[in-house]
């Protein structure tokens, strides 16, 4: 699998994102995180079709892919993942985004997408958030009791794995969670977890 991840948004390297996969490659746009209670539902509709007309005028196919269409439907989200090249995983709550992924089966889909070499993982914030081994340092930034689904009424902090240390986005940026950020680098420094902070506009590429 290639890697995208962002820390705010697209980043500062949209010309390598383009080149990540061939052209008119068909991306699934996930969008959960901004499931959380309080969401705003307009700013939400209104920032995913904004991410999805940048996707597109890198040349990509996109999707709305909403993981709640899958709840407890394992199978036909392994068929809709089939027919994909790539994923894009935007912010939110990190923890909410977890619930979605638990419910519809995507926290053990996607290591077989894993082992798909040319597929592409991308996204930023709580999209990347979700790839560590544990989302244990992240309860100082989002809330892990927020429980936007009547079947997930605990919290899962266990991440999807794929990655084997923490990532903190928005690290000494401006964004509203930089200070919590903050927080977190010095917790994960005293409780000796492996982490790779990024400032807003940096990009991890793994390809």
């Amino acid at each position: 699998m290639k890697y995208y991840l962002s820390s705010y948004q697209f980043g500062n390297h949209l010309a390598q994102l383009s080149l990540l996969l061939p052209a008119a490659a068909k991306i699934g746009h996930i969008h959960n995180a901004r499931d959380f209670t309080r969401a705003n539902a307009e700013k939400k509709a209104r920032d995913q079709r904004e991410e999805i007309a940048q996707l597109q005028q890198l040349g990509f196919a996109v999707e709305t892919l909403d993981l709640q269409d899958y709840f407890h439907q394992e199978v036909a989200l392994r068929d809709k993942l089939s027919t994909l090249q790539g994923l894009w995983v935007s912010g939110g709550n990190t923890f909410v985004l977890r619930q979605a992924m638990r419910l519809s089966g995507f926290d053990r889909v996607v290591h077989e997408l894993a082992q798909r070499d040319e597929f592409l993982y991308a996204g930023y914030s709580a999209g990347i958030c979700v790839l560590s081994t544990s989302l244990q340092y992240l309860h100082l930034v989002d809330d892990p009791a927020d429980f936007p689904y009547p079947d997930s009424q605990q919290t899962i902090w266990e991440g999807l794995g794929l990655l084997d240390y923490a990532l903190l986005p928005h690290y000494d940026s401006d964004h509203p969670e930089s200070e919590a950020i903050g927080r977190t680098v010095t917790y994960c420094i005293e409780q000796k977890l492996l982490f790779k902070a990024l400032r807003d506009g940096q990009v991890l590429l793994m390809a």
